[in-house]
């Protein structure tokens, strides 16, 4: 697990710093920030259609030789990438395909890793193996971005795409080392034909999250939190580049303190034995009013106070959802689910910001801020209740002549 760990520190650092590279070379190539989203687009565009083969196929295949295969493609992709670069051959025509091409394979890249992770802990302990994910995650996020500009400036934008192919390269060649501990869940991947396994098509894997109410309800909770809030590189910048008389520098500080909080997060969620749906809910009910409060501040200095723990508890509160998502499926369904998860995942990705820009074009950036955390806060309550209703709800069933309630007939029957 410690060597995993330190792969996917430098694999996240190397991809950080192509997303970070990438946007600035489509801005030098075509000067229009329109097409600096629609190649990112484009890159997310594959999960919405196929991300439900990719993570049947993680069902299927082993998963070590999966994960190897598509680290090794992903990393063929970059420097292939770099060449053109190198040769000055890269045109936005090219970039979109090899973007295309890139999403397509992290449609099996992403539930193959995220899953080979949880096979080198035992079950009790994934919660945790998630948490440190999302430590590694964040830490190379911010090393990354770092290093961008540190290669750009001294080796030139091509070699901080070869240096992604190398990290890519790193991982591919520590799979093959790793070994599942004492007590994992195992995974064979090559099915028996006859097997309940065997039977599970896409479709049914499709039916089986749908009859899953706890699923259900995550997408639920994560959805309305993505949509109408989450996207605080948007609402925040407008904030304090708006009603707070804040510059870049100011937006750079607030960006610092949401990585620390994400960071501190991850840790606190690593500590997780026993996250729940219910716990994803509160933390992201509170994440909403704390992004009320947010959307008041009088000043660039609340706004700090205010954000740092919005991104904890936004942090905490994706560890557990990711912690769920992936132990809660039987063994051979997880890659199903976080296939299905891939594609529901995306359609937020691209919806919420058009979705969230037009509620800041209605009511400005505190009125977005303030409407988005209400909605959240008041959407996850209703559920509440309306679960609570459900399930508490007295029923009745005939015993013999007389009504009873139904868990004292059940207790009469046993």
């Amino acid at each position: 697990m410690r060597w995993w760990s330190v792969a996917n520190f430098v694999s996240n650092a190397g991809t950080w710093m192509q997303l970070t590279v990438q946007n600035l070379l489509v801005l030098q190539i075509t000067g229009s920030a329109a097409a600096t989203g629609l190649s990112m687009s484009v890159q997310a565009a594959p999960a919405l259609l196929i991300s439900v083969f990719g993570g049947a196929a993680v069902d299927r295949w082993p998963r070590k030789l999966t994960a190897a295969v598509s680290q090794a493609l992903l990393g063929a992709v970059a420097f292939v990438t770099a060449l053109m670069v190198a040769l000055d051959r890269l045109d936005v025509t090219s970039l979109m395909l090899l973007a295309a091409v890139t999403g397509v394979i992290a449609t099996v890249d992403g539930p193959a890793c995220s899953l080979l992770g949880n096979d080198l802990v035992p079950p009790q302990d994934v919660p945790s193996a998630i948490g440190v994910g999302a430590l590694v995650h964040q830490a190379g996020r911010l090393t990354g971005a770092a290093l961008a500009g540190v290669t750009v400036g001294f080796l030139g934008t091509a070699a901080a795409y070869a240096a992604n192919g190398l990290s890519f390269l790193f991982v591919a060649s520590v799979i093959p080392f790793l070994r599942p501990a004492r007590g994992a869940v195992k995974h064979t991947g090559a099915v028996k034909r006859g097997t309940d396994a065997d039977t599970m098509t896409v479709r049914e894997g499709l039916a089986f999250f749908a009859r899953r109410p706890r699923l259900l309800a995550l997408a639920g909770v994560t959805g309305v939190s993505a949509v109408f809030g989450r996207n605080y590189q948007l609402t925040l910048a407008v904030l304090v580049t708006g009603p707070l008389a804040g510059g870049a520098g100011s937006f750079g500080t607030v960006s610092t303190v949401l990585a620390v909080g994400g960071i501190v997060g991850a840790v606190l969620g690593a500590r997780l034995r026993r996250p729940s749906v219910r716990i994803v809910g509160a933390l992201a009910a509170v994440g909403g009013l704390l992004q009320v409060v947010a959307g008041l501040s009088p000043s660039l200095a609340v706004l700090l106070v205010m954000v740092l723990p919005m991104a904890v508890v936004e942090s905490v509160s994706d560890t557990a959802g990711t912690a769920v998502l992936q132990t809660d499926p039987p063994a051979h369904m997880r890659g199903r689910v976080l296939g299905v998860w891939g594609s529901i995942g995306t359609v937020w990705s691209l919806g919420g910001p058009p979705a969230l820009g037009l509620l800041m074009e209605l009511a400005g950036a505190r009125g977005a801020l303030i409407a988005g955390g209400l909605i959240i806060a008041g959407s996850i309550g209703a559920g509440h209740l309306l679960r609570e209703r459900r399930f508490t709800a007295p029923a009745t069933v005939r015993a013999e002549d007389a009504d009873v309630p139904e868990t004292a007939a059940l207790g009469t029957a046993a």
